[in-house]
């Protein structure tokens, strides 16, 4: 009798876990307050026991959306959705249980990637940051957008692919935004201001990560260029063991001393970094949102690859080709920030930036060189930042073709005697300098020694020499950590840092 009570109770809560487990869950992503992306055809998806159907009711569509979960209980419907208004919807979700999503609006979403530049709050963040974006307080005040809707992906590493991320959709509020990517606001409430649809941003980012922590396993293990990076995780994984083993040892013998000979808790236990390992970041805050559609993608990073900057030339590029393999929605928009001067940083990084425009397809670059600061790596106009993204985006994906999006980029050079003629894409309406006279530019012969140039706008190009050079064979402008060029074209873009010359040898190890 004792037992078959024990039976039939095992039995009991065996069927209520395996009830529990039948619900249909939904990922962080799927949830009210969501932006999807219109006249799109869009992922929803979820969990549910093996082979269940699953009934989805569309406030925008007047027929069900049926799916039936695979063997292993996992669910995706592509469903269609209209254009972007202001118009609010419900979805239901029904099958063992039922879930409504409410407030959903249709429009255009966007996802926030990269290090700390881009996670950089609008606010102090409880005075975490020593200050917030220039005027945040009245940008605070002044950021209720019903129709701007926010994810923020919490921190989160991992050494395998995970299934879902922490988050929630908020709507755009001044209690909201403090804490959320300012980069990111910006771009989307400029782009807002100027489309007149909803928009929905995705910020996923960490401070001081590397492009390799972002980049997927696969990529970097089939490329012999990165195999040196996993050799020097392994490197590091070795060393924290060696210490982590050495701790525990010493931390044996205190125990094991007298109060007398040894005082006790003086040890400290060495810490890892999870987010400074590759690819632990692309499984744990992107990988398990790559079902989202979106409409394209900002990234502001760089800062912690400037030491390698000769191999973020390829690399930048490959974590890009990752992450658009995996969305399967082609070569969506690829817009991103070329880092601003810093005491810290090096030319080189700033290159292998711009030489990112030829090799990723559908890419933007925005040049920061006139709103960084020296001493600051995180410099507080961000505001200036969104705007140049927005520009990028409203002209290459929205399709205002006639706006200028992008400062000078150096296209060629002319020597003629003793004179460099440098010309440039984007300087169509012209070039300005802001001050006196052009600044930063340096010229060299055939020894490879440079000199400051006599810089001189001629039209649409700009011309530099030297009396110390007498055959020019290289340019070089606003080459160093921090430069203070002073070169626009008339639509006040600054033109960015370059080279003419490849002179120094990678001595990259």
């Amino acid at each position: 009798m004792i037992y078959l009570k024990k039976l039939l109770l095992f039995l009991f809560v065996l069927g209520v876990e395996n009830s529990i487990s039948a619900q249909v869950k939904l990922p962080a992503l799927v949830a009210d307050n969501m932006v999807l992306q219109q006249n799109a055809k869009v992922n929803l998806w979820g969990w549910a026991s093996p082979n269940e159907k699953i009934i989805i009711t569309l406030g925008w569509e007047n027929l069900p959306v049926e799916v039936i979960a695979d063997a292993n209980g996992n669910w995706k419907a592509a469903v269609n959705t209209p254009k972007g208004s202001d118009k609010t919807y419900d979805i239901s979700i029904n099958a063992s249980n039922n879930i409504t999503l409410r407030n959903i609006l249709i429009g255009e979403v966007w996802l926030c990637s990269g290090q700390s530049n881009m996670f950089f709050p609008v606010g102090r963040e409880d005075k975490t940051w020593k200050t917030g974006v220039k005027n945040y307080e009245e940008e605070v005040k002044n950021a209720s957008f019903p129709n701007i809707r926010l994810f923020t992906v919490a921190l989160n590493a991992s050494p395998t692919p995970l299934e879902d991320v922490t988050g929630n959709w908020k709507v755009c509020t001044p209690e909201s935004i403090q804490t959320f990517s300012a980069v990111a606001y910006f771009f989307g409430r400029d782009l807002y201001q100027q489309l007149h649809v909803p928009i929905g941003l995705i910020s996923t980012s960490w401070g001081g990560t590397k492009a390799e922590a972002w980049t997927a396993q696969t990529i970097l293990e089939n490329d012999v260029a990165f195999l040196p990076i996993l050799q020097e995780d392994a490197k590091n994984e070795k060393l924290h063991q060696e210490k982590l083993e050495a701790y525990y040892l010493n931390l044996t013998n205190e125990r094991m001393a007298s109060a007398e000979n040894t005082p006790k808790g003086q040890l400290k236990k060495p810490k890892k970094e999870p987010n400074k390992t590759s690819y632990v970041l692309y499984n744990a805050m992107l990988h398990p949102i790559v079902n989202y559609t979106i409409k394209g993608a900002i990234w502001y990073q760089g800062e912690s690859n400037s030491g390698k900057a000769f191999l973020y030339r390829t690399l930048f590029p490959a974590m890009v080709k990752s992450w658009r393999e995996e969305w399967k929605q082609g070569d969506f928009p690829f817009y991103y920030v070329q880092i601003t001067p810093h005491k810290g940083q090096n030319p080189d990084i700033r290159e292998a930036q711009l030489m990112s425009l030829k090799t990723i397809p559908n890419s933007g670059m925005v040049v920061t060189t006139d709103v960084g600061d020296a001493k600051n790596i995180h410099p507080i106009d961000k505001q200036t930042v969104g705007y140049r993204l927005a520009l990028i985006a409203r002209a290459k994906t929205y399709g205002e073709n006639k706006l200028v999006y992008s400062g000078p980029i150096f296209n060629h050079m002319k020597v003629k005697k003793q004179k460099a003629q440098l010309f440039f894409d984007y300087a169509d309406s012209g070039l300005q300098k802001k001050g006196a006279t052009l600044k930063e530019f340096e010229i060299a012969g055939n020894d490879q020694i440079f000199y400051p140039a006599e810089a001189k706008i001629d039209g649409k190009t700009v011309v530099v020499s030297s009396s110390k050079v007498k055959e020019p064979v290289a340019v070089r402008f606003a080459w160093k950590a921090v430069p203070e060029p002073n070169l626009f074209n008339n639509d006040s873009l600054p033109a960015s840092p370059f080279r003419t010359d490849d002179w120094m040898p990678n001595t990259e190890k």
